[in-house]
């Protein structure tokens, strides 16, 4: 068993940049060679290109030196093979966004009416003025009534465009700022290559074909290579192949490695050989981007025909399988790639909900929307009863032919009042502000270092109960130092001089140190004078070059003399092994393996010890106990990481050993030194820590690190307070505790630990991930936990997963942490989860503020429309007003209430949880409160209005009768009135002074002013469209003035205890835990999110319009699917990032993520019959989301 390596010509010389004629392999010739897999492969190179060198000569490239990096070259290679990059999917034109948002229900039932009044109102039947029609007119009408009959129709449709135009606007700048971070994104993203020998990264994009990339532990493959050198090297390939288990690469047995893929262990260095759309993953790409409409063509075809033996064969080949299925975009080119995994898995998966916020929000609107259409069903009902009545009943006409249009005239205009109702009751403003406040906060969150990748993610972090935090590099510096050290019977302190140590030995540890860690760690000289040496690569490794450099000798003389490629066999370093090996072979025919690890484990493992001599002396189990007490538990104590430095010799005569028999070799060793690592606890993270322990949120540490470094660092970031009863346990004794005697996880078991569980140290992934689930699982305790989670190895990635809120590390984490997680901290730093959760509160409360003020606008326009309708046969709020306060009052305002900066304050309360309502009961109390306000305000001036100001009355007008002063007054003081509301809903916790920190806000301030001013145009200008009149200056003074009382009166509703209201409800709230309980899917049912349930109970058609929801949180799949990853982005027209990693993701996980508008447009799932069907395809209820994002 050799290291996989090969020999590589003398010479080494670098690929020069002016080389005449073409490369020795086309295009073509690479592409059907990275078709192939395993022996096949193997078999195919050796044949035809003798070994992979054969390969890198006829590629021009040097395996050792790299390419030149010459720009002709690179220009050469581009031309021949491509570039490193997927063209994105065409954007929607501003035509195409407007067409979307006029698909909203509601405005197409406003249009319908308004054509119809319109074409009403240009009809003259003969009849028209027939005296027979009955009195319905009721005073007189001006001689320009039959002219102005259109205004309102016009009106209507005008305000129409508008809204459609402003979402549309909208949507496109949206569109616009994602695209514009998804190229930022990609700009940042780099990998590492070999160019003219220097090991350097370069942006994703500029890799060629010939390029040598250096691979390791944790990296997402940019490109597709064929591997030169490997050292233990495990490739997870699912999701090309959706095959979970892990493929072992070398290059005996399987030598390509194909883009998209994880690599999961190992290291090693490959040769770029096809990118772009010319990689496995760019055909499929190129291959769903084909036309859809043959696609679909192809699809029926197949369907019939296809046997599912060749389907299957096409999947294990290449997984090309997908090249019959249409889709619409590379997210659901994503989804349907995890439907062919789950189809190849058959998991049982948990639903995972949408997110805490989404859910409220849409059970919230169902609510309202049902209201709605009540009321105006009954108002509209009502109307035409009172109108048949006295026209039929009191006045006993009958019905003449010529009256129709008459009639029709009365019955449009009923039907526009219903609508109007409608239009009011259903909070088309709360997506809007949703969206706002979401996109405003993800805009200033990345100024706190948080990327955010999912959009729902920063509101969810506002109700985070439980952070879950690694603790090296997030709690501590992640800059390690050796700083004690047990050599030769000696516990030194501080670091040794190096004539303390026998040469024998010094010479040992050097070479064990240099050889066995990874080459690609190394120490820089620092980037300015007087700075610290810069550490790349693994830091524990960093710290052990260091203590070489302190013992006054250099470790690149001993790489240089053993390359890479002379390495015999690499062990790298797991989290199951805890430890890493590197093999060597003497010149005599025997093998040297150096190892290193986890102290306790390694020195389980040695049965010598060099002794002060440097001697090897026999190491008992009871010396070893004797050593973990004086010198482990102490060293660990003070909060240092121990790490033990061995070695084993295999002497030539014995033969050579069996290497995969792991337990065999790792065993027998020599202990040569144990070391102290210090990674001090950064200076800010115990106050950031004591603010979450203020603001309700407990803080446990994860770690992998022995229990007594665990305390120790636990005890100086605060997590554990001297005096109190809080449990540490260790992974073994955390599994004991938790499973029963089958080794199952028990849930009652996790009940009664995790509450006072602080410290969880020497802990595998799986138990991070049990400890999780266990938390977000709970029931015990009076809210359900809402839990984030911190990591940064490929191995966190399940727990990620699974958290409410995974924060990868943008510096430290590997891409397939990134990958994982809804929050990427850009500078791996505890103080920033602070900040998210912040501003995730911010974000709830920015909702409930929004929520506040709209509901009382809707409450009081609906009783006014609905009892005005009924009283006085007319809403006393006209169509065109009620639609300029409803949709363009409440668009402005929702920019005004989401917009509002974080306070430091947001921390002095508990968390919300999962169960709390939207709207609590004094959010209730104002809402309830004002109404009253503003409906006895409304229906005294409807009522004695003209008394009062001394004009006449506007009841009972004739139908297209000129707009009177006192129905004006009505309409200028419910606007005034909603106007200091909105002052008014800028707290929402009962605070008095509601003008706290207006001046921080100035969009606020902006929006409240140019809502007054345009609110002095519509009534001073808007005559007959708005049905408006002029107003004098006394008559505006004391609109504003009834309008100023809504302060006065907001500060009379805080006065009142709201405990002592016990009639009052709370309303939004989340699932139940029942719920919860209820609901398994299996492999092949559709996701339903909980809310597409509720309106499938309802059978409500015209819920697309409150799906403006949805549709407004399609702009939270857009940010899904942009806002990746600043450190190594994967952004989703990279190829780097095709593949989300199913081993994290089943289907059924992720789906919800590409949250689709209710509206029944799916296209079926084409992916041929599945092995459980006959024949044609998969079961009806396997469909594929169209994915209508506005990107």
């Amino acid at each position: 068993m050799a290291n996989n390596t090969v020999d590589h010509p003398p010479g080494n010389s670098v690929a020069e940049g002016n080389h005449d004629g073409d490369f020795g392999l086309t295009l073509e010739e690479l592409r059907a060679l990275m078709e192939l897999r395993s022996a096949e492969a193997v078999n195919k190179v050796r044949n035809d290109y003798g070994d992979v060198q054969g390969i890198c000569r006829r590629l021009k490239t040097s395996p050792i030196e790299g390419l030149s990096g010459n720009p002709v070259d690179l220009e050469k290679r581009h031309t021949a093979f491509g570039m490193n990059f997927i063209p994105p999917k065409k954007p929607k034109t501003f035509l195409q966004l407007v067409w979307e948002a006029l698909q909203d229900i509601t405005l197409i039932i406003l249009e319908i009416a308004a054509v119809i009044s319109l074409g009403l109102a240009f009809y003259h039947p003969p009849g028209d003025s027939n005296e027979d029609c009955g009195n319905v007119a009721g005073g007189a009408e001006d001689e320009g009534e039959g002219e102005a009959g259109w205004i309102e129709g016009a009106a209507i449709l005008f305000s129409v465009i508008i809204v459609v135009l402003v979402t549309a606007f909208n949507d496109w700048s949206k569109e616009k700022q994602f695209r514009g971070l998804q190229s930022r994104i990609e700009q940042e993203q780099k990998f590492t290559v070999i160019r003219k020998g220097q090991v350097i990264q370069i942006p994703v994009a500029e890799i060629v074909v010939g390029d040598i990339a250096q691979i390791k532990y944790g990296d997402l493959l940019p490109a597709d290579g064929i591997l030169i050198q490997g050292n233990d090297l495990k490739i997870d390939e699912s999701s090309l192949t959706g095959e979970s288990d892990q493929v072992r690469k070398s290059l005996e047995k399987d030598p390509m490695l194909l883009a998209g893929t994880h690599v999961m262990e190992g290291s090693g260095r490959m040769v770029v050989s096809a990118v772009g759309l010319n990689s496995q993953t760019g055909i499929i790409f190129t291959l769903l981007g084909a036309s859809e409409h043959d696609e679909e063509k192809k699809v029926k075809k197949s369907k019939k025909q296809g046997p599912p033996e060749n389907r299957n064969k096409a999947k294990t080949q290449d997984g090309i399988a997908l090249e019959i299925q249409p889709l619409k975009s590379e997210e659901a080119a994503e989804s349907e790639e995890k439907e062919e995994v789950k189809q190849v898995k058959k998991v049982n998966v948990t639903k995972k909900e949408k997110s805490v916020l989404q859910g409220k929000l849409t059970r919230l609107a169902v609510l309202i929307g049902k209201f709605g259409l009540f009321s105006s069903a009954i108002t509209v009902i009502i109307l035409i009863l009172y109108f048949v009545i006295d026209i039929f009943g009191i006045q006993g006409r009958s019905w003449v032919a010529e009256c129709t249009p008459i009639y029709m005239k009365y019955f449009v205009k009923f039907f526009i009042i219903g609508v109007t109702v409608l239009v009011v009751a259903v909070p088309e403003g709360l997506p809007l502000a949703v969206t706002i406040s979401l996109a405003y906060s993800v805009k200033k969150m990345m100024k706190d270092n948080n990327l955010v990748r999912h959009l729902d993610a920063c509101e969810t972090m506002g109700n985070a109960t439980a952070i879950c935090s690694d603790k090296t590099g997030t709690l501590t510096m992640n800059r390690m130092t050796v700083v004690q050290a047990y050599i030769g019977d000696t516990h030194h302190k501080t670091v040794p001089e190096p004539d303390a140590i026998k040469p024998e030995t010094l010479e040992m540890m050097v070479n064990s140190i240099s050889i066995n860690s990874a080459y690609t760690t190394k120490i820089l000289p620092p980037e300015k004078e007087g700075g610290l040496p810069r550490h790349v690569g693994n830091k524990t490794e960093c710290a052990l070059l260091g203590l070489v450099l302190d013992l006054k000798r250099d470790y690149q003389p001993i790489r240089e003399e053993i390359p890479e490629e002379k390495l015999y066999k690499v062990y790298t370093f797991n989290s199951s092994r805890k430890s890493m090996s590197t093999v060597l072979k003497n010149a005599d025919g025997g093998f040297r393996m150096y190892s290193k690890g986890a102290s306790e484990i390694v020195l389980r493992k040695c049965s010598h010890i060099l002794d002060s001599q440097g001697q090897p002396r026999v190491f008992k189990p009871k010396d070893r106990d004797e050593m973990v007490r004086k010198v482990i538990e102490p060293m660990a104590c003070d909060g240092l990481r121990t790490i033990c430095v061995a070695y084993r010799d295999f002497p030539a005569e014995a033969g050579e050993p069996n290497w995969d028999n792991e337990n065999d070799i790792l065993n027998e060793l020599t202990c040569i030194a144990v070391v102290g690592i210090e990674d001090p606890v950064r200076p800010e993270v115990p106050e950031a820590i004591a603010k979450c322990q203020r603001a309700g949120i407990t803080v446990r540490m994860v770690t992998g690190d022995n229990i007594n470094t665990a305390r120790a660092i636990a005890t100086k970031c605060g997590i554990l307070q001297p005096g109190e009863d809080f449990l540490c346990l260790e992974g073994k004794e955390f599994n004991q505790q938790i499973r029963n005697d089958k080794g199952e996880v028990e849930q009652e078991r996790l009940d009664k630990v995790w509450p006072k569980l602080r410290v969880l140290a020497r802990s595998s992934p799986t138990d991070k991930h049990t400890l999780v689930k266990g938390i977000i699982d709970s029931t015990v305790g009076e809210t359900r936990q809402v839990v984030a989670v911190t990591g940064d190895g490929t191995n966190d990635g399940p727990a990620l997963k699974k958290a409410d809120v995974g924060f990868a590390m943008g510096i430290a984490g590997t891409d397939v942490a990134k990958e994982a997680s809804d929050i990427i901290l850009t500078d791996d730093n505890f103080t920033s989860i602070v900040k998210a959760v912040m501003w995730g509160r911010n974000v709830y409360d920015s909702i409930s503020k929004f929520l506040q003020f709209q509901l009382t606008v809707n409450v009081v326009a609906v009783i006014v429309a609905f009892t005005g309708a009924c009283i006085t046969q007319d809403s006393p709020l006209k169509a065109v007003q009620m639609l300029w306060v409803n949709l363009i009052m409440d668009t402005l305002a929702s920019l005004a209430l989401a917009t509002e900066p974080p306070t430091e304050s947001l921390l002095l309360r508990k968390p919300y949880g999962r169960d709390k309502p939207l709207i609590s009961r004094t959010m209730m109390k104002n809402i309830l409160g004002h109404a009253v306000y503003q409906l006895i305000t409304i229906f005294t001036l409807l009522f004695a209005g003209e008394t009062m100001f001394d004009i006449d009355s506007g009841r009972n007008a004739p139908l297209h009768s000129p707009p009177s002063q006192h129905y004006t007054i009505v309409f200028n003081v419910f606007v005034m009135m909603q106007l200091f509301n909105e002052i008014n809903a800028r707290k929402i916790h009962g605070e008095r002074n509601v003008f706290e920190g207006i001046y921080k806000n100035p969009i606020f301030c902006s929006v409240v002013l140019g809502t007054f001013a345009l609110q002095i145009i519509i009534v001073q200008f808007g005559g007959k469209p708005f049905s408006c009149t002029a107003l004098t200056i006394d008559q505006w003074l004391w609109c504003v003035f009834i309008g100023v009382g809504e302060l006065l009166w907001g500060q009379l509703i805080s006065a009142i205890p709201t405990h002592r209201l016990t009639f009052l409800k709370e309303a939004g709230h989340g699932i139940t835990k029942e719920e919860i309980h209820k609901e398994v899917l299996t492999e092949d049912t559709d996701e339903i999110d909980h809310a597409e349930m509720e309106l499938r109970r309802g059978q409500i058609l015209w819920v697309r319009g409150l799906n403006r929801i949805q549709t407004q949180i399609k702009v939270v799949n857009a940010f899904r699917s942009s806002l990746f990853e600043l450190e190594s982005p994967q952004s989703r027209s990279s190829i780097h990032n095709f593949m989300v990693h199913p081993e994290f993701a089943p289907l059924s996980e992720e789906a919800p993520r590409f949250s689709v508008e209710g509206t029944g447009d799916f296209i079926e799932s084409v992916s041929d019959s599945s092995p459980g069907t006959s024949g044609g395809g998969e079961p009806p209820s396997a469909v594929s989301h169209s994915h209508k994002s506005s990107i």
